[in-house]
């Protein structure tokens, strides 16, 4: 049975032809949480129309007005792009993503994110995310339809799911995964941190804080490990006031 837990989220997706032609992929695959971030034409005939029976899912949609809301809650987030960045996420292949957002359900909510179809997703919207699924395609035009990428990458969730993918036997957790509301916290704090102590200059920050979000994402702290984190941070700063 596929893991309720996983959302399909859409980022600012501009077509709704688009949005209903994702409903059925997830329903042909056994997948009814649907989110979707500011959606351009939203309830839509042409939408209903491209379910094509997938109604349900798309009365289930959960509408929200940024990504923070459609992450709330989740502990692991991965996003999917075709194009090569400057820095290069934490990449998997479609079954390995699946795999991972399969053995993520087990533990709370997960994200798969999928961005809008002209630009796909954001570095900003990157940052969010534990890793990076791409899926293999003819380099002269690697670019999918927004609804077939939901498609193949559901298809493999399926796939997992039916598999009944093994949790790994290391990883033992003392408490519960660190959501993503927390870790944009803890971000902000080590931010502020990192410019008290002129460790990183706001007026060129450079890729700094990037390339820490991306370490400690993939680590997918636990509250146990977070408030170590946020502790040595508190201490740093209560040190420097006393001085």
């Amino acid at each position: 049975m596929v893991p309720a837990n996983i959302r399909i989220v859409l980022v600012r997706p501009t077509h709704p032809g688009n949005v209903g032609a994702t409903a059925r992929a997830m329903k042909n695959m056994a997948l009814r949480s649907l989110y979707l971030i500011e959606p351009e034409k939203f309830p839509s005939p042409e939408a209903t129309d491209r379910a094509a029976g997938a109604d349900d899912v798309l009365q289930g949609a959960v509408i929200c007005a940024s990504l923070d809301e459609a992450l709330k809650d989740c502990h692991l987030v991965i996003g999917t792009s075709a194009r090569s960045r400057r820095i290069e996420w934490p990449t998997l292949d479609p079954a390995a993503g699946a795999r991972r957002l399969v053995e993520g359900a087990r533990n709370g909510p997960v994200a798969l994110l999928f961005g809008q179809e002209r630009t796909g997703l954001l570095n900003s919207e990157l940052d969010r995310c534990h890793f990076v699924v791409t899926i293999p395609a003819d380099e002269a035009y690697s670019s999918l339809n927004l609804a077939s990428a939901v498609q193949i990458l559901a298809y493999e969730i399926y796939r997992e799911a039916l598999a009944g993918a093994a949790v790994s036997p290391t990883e033992v957790r003392e408490g519960r995964l660190a959501s993503s509301d927390d870790m944009q916290r803890f971000y902000q704090h080590l931010e502020e941190v990192l410019q008290e102590i002129e460790f990183l200059n706001p007026d060129k920050p450079r890729y700094l804080m990037r390339r820490l979000m991306r370490l400690f994402n993939r680590a997918s702290l636990d509250d146990n490990e977070m408030n170590i984190l946020r502790g040595i941070l508190n201490a740093i700063q209560q040190g420097r006031h006393k001085n």
